[in-house]
């Protein structure tokens, strides 16, 4: 897995980044940062955003930005582009060059995550719970 910029704190991170990557990624998280009750922190190379657990990530690859949801697969309804894949019910959205996604769309689901995280806590844990069953 591709990591992003090593840096020491978020704006650091996205200064780390250049080109298109850059603008797109500053574009993500000015809509994500609009939602109230998150905490943007770097976290295995890349943005990552809390509440109540993991909600959200934005990570910088070469050739494209990933915008990932922990348990994504429940929000396909907003984003038909996301695209399952691995735990917590995943799934990200990856944009390349020339390809974006509307400032509202990610508002739209970022409130949801955050809202989910809100109603069935930490997804992370829940899995781990599951597992324990």
């Amino acid at each position: 897995m591709e990591k992003g910029p090593v840096a020491a704190n978020p704006d650091a991170w996205v200064a780390g980044l250049d080109g298109w990557r850059r603008d797109r990624v500053e574009a993500l998280r000015a809509a994500i940062r609009t939602v109230d009750g998150l905490t943007e922190v770097i976290k295995w190379g890349h943005l990552v955003y809390l509440t109540n657990g993991p909600a959200l990530l934005i990570r910088a690859e070469g050739q494209r930005v990933l915008l990932g949801f922990w348990r994504g697969q429940r929000l396909g309804g907003i984003e038909p582009r996301l695209k399952p894949g691995g735990q917590y019910e995943m799934a990200t959205l990856s944009l390349a060059s020339g390809e974006a996604v509307d400032p509202e769309t990610v508002t739209a689901l970022t409130r949801a995550a955050v809202a989910l995280n809100a109603e069935l806590g930490d997804p992370t844990k829940a899995l781990k719970k599951e597992k324990t069953r």
